[in-house]
């Protein structure tokens, strides 16, 4: 069994990530193997995750793999660790905004596991309270087991919160106090990602585990995790979920501009028999050699357009496999990519449209169908995505589109580019959810 706790809060912003990615580096400096987790479709705290736990970093979401595999896994990232850290998503009860479906709430039940609420007591004192009591008794199934006090002002405030948490009977396992120490660059999509932000990340991760240690009963913390009983069932296995064929070279883009992708993903292109390498577009002037197919996932080309503008040999090279029949998947960043243009600096010039940076958000679930045939999925394949970018393309979509959905007032919405060899689209999915997808590109990459 591995012991497990939830880091969740009330609302984003309290201090999640500090305190989970401190734990995390803090128990590993202790000697413990921590798996770090993430719930919801983020990207950018698992790379937080991985730097303080030494061990890639996984994300848990029901509305994209689906609630049966949450638990697999979980079990299958835990795989020889001693104690699991799952940071939460937004506040502790928010989901999917018509059901709260793939709420921390939700996952923390599918993983029986107790809850350690971080709670920012800025401009607050006895109230606490009364909130504490609201979170415990809205949800008697959600085992709310703890509080992390942060932005704590003083010796007094300190007490304050602690006799308030002691009437409503959770007990405080840690009070931290304001500090700017651990803080990390953001920008337009939240936090700078972990690979962009260097030696500055490992800075970060080791003020927040030096804060967490200071501020935080890791004894405490410990023993808490150690309540969650024996999980059942067996773990997620990426070779029970794809056939093994004939080997083929598949690139992944990776490098600063392209940090966005799940840990699964790689794992079942190698168990369907693929032999992945790594490409930096910023830097790599040419595919790997022999390569058969290749994978561009999300990340902030926008930010490192000049650089990618300027590798014109590796634009070249995309463009001409693309049209010899390079079977290609690209998602939102790696769209942006094939995009002919970015804020008018030219990319590979895959799709004849332009991208451009918007001061609008787009962010949410989609329950997508595929509209035709591509490398990628079937037509009317249904899918659970996500978008999450602040760029747009002008056409919107290609004819047909890869996508069609409806948006929350009902009306149709078609998105992305797709072909029998190519799928572009702002929608990432999670390959732990269809892996068939990742078979059928593989089997396309075969030829």
């Amino acid at each position: 069994m591995v012991a497990r706790l939830v880091i969740a809060a009330p609302a984003s912003g309290s201090g999640k990530t500090t305190v989970a990615t401190g734990l995390m580096a803090a128990l590993r400096a202790r000697g413990r193997r921590v798996a770090p987790f993430k719930v919801g479709p983020d990207y950018i705290d698992p790379g937080y995750h991985s730097l303080a736990a030494g061990r890639p970093g996984r994300n848990l979401d029901p509305n994209l793999v689906g609630e049966h595999r949450v638990a697999p896994l979980f079990r299958h990232g835990a795989a020889g660790a001693d104690i699991a850290v799952i940071e939460g998503v937004m506040g502790l009860f928010d989901g999917r905004i018509e059901t709260g479906f793939g709420s921390t709430a939700h996952v923390a039940g599918l993983l029986d596991a107790p809850v350690l609420l971080v709670v920012d007591a800025r401009g607050q004192s006895s109230s606490i309270a009364a909130l504490l009591h609201g979170f415990r008794s809205f949800r008697p199934d959600v085992r709310l087991a703890g509080v992390v006090l942060n932005q704590v002002g003083s010796d007094r405030h300190e007490e304050v919160l602690r006799a308030a948490c002691a009437e409503v009977g959770l007990p405080v396992l840690g009070a931290v106090r304001r500090a700017g120490a651990v803080a990390v660059p953001s920008r337009h999509l939240g936090l700078v990602p972990a690979a962009e932000h260097g030696a500055d990340a490992v800075g970060a991760v080791a003020a927040m585990a030096d804060l967490v240690a200071s501020s935080v009963d890791l004894d405490a913390v410990v023993e808490m995790a150690a309540t969650a009983p024996a999980l059942p069932g067996d773990a997620w296995d990426a070779a029970a979920e794809v056939a093994r064929g004939p080997a083929a070279v598949i690139a992944v883009a990776g490098g600063p501009a392209f940090t966005f992708g799940y840990a699964e993903h790689v794992e079942l292109l190698a168990a369907a028999g693929a032999e992945v390498a790594v490409v930096d577009p910023v830097r790599d002037e040419k595919l790997p050699p022999d390569t058969a197919g290749l994978v561009l996932p999300g990340g902030f080309p926008e930010q490192h357009a000049d650089a990618l503008s300027a590798n014109a040999p590796l634009r070249a090279a995309v463009a001409d496999a693309v049209r010899a029949g390079l079977p290609v998947h690209a998602e939102c960043g790696g769209l942006l990519y094939l995009a002919s243009t970015l804020d008018e600096k030219p990319m590979c010039g895959v799709l004849q449209v332009d991208a451009e940076m918007t001061p609008r958000l787009t962010l949410g679930y989609r329950d997508a169908v595929a509209t035709v045939d591509s490398c990628l999925h079937p037509a009317g394949a249904r899918v659970t995505g996500h978008e999450f970018h602040r760029t747009r393309t002008r056409p919107q979509h290609g004819d047909p589109p890869a996508w069609a959905w409806r948006d929350a007032t009902g009306a149709a919405v078609r998105e992305g580019f797709a072909s029998a060899s190519v799928h572009a689209s702002y929608l990432h999915t999670h390959p732990a959810g269809h892996p068939e997808a990742v078979a059928r590109f593989l089997a396309a990459a075969r030829g």
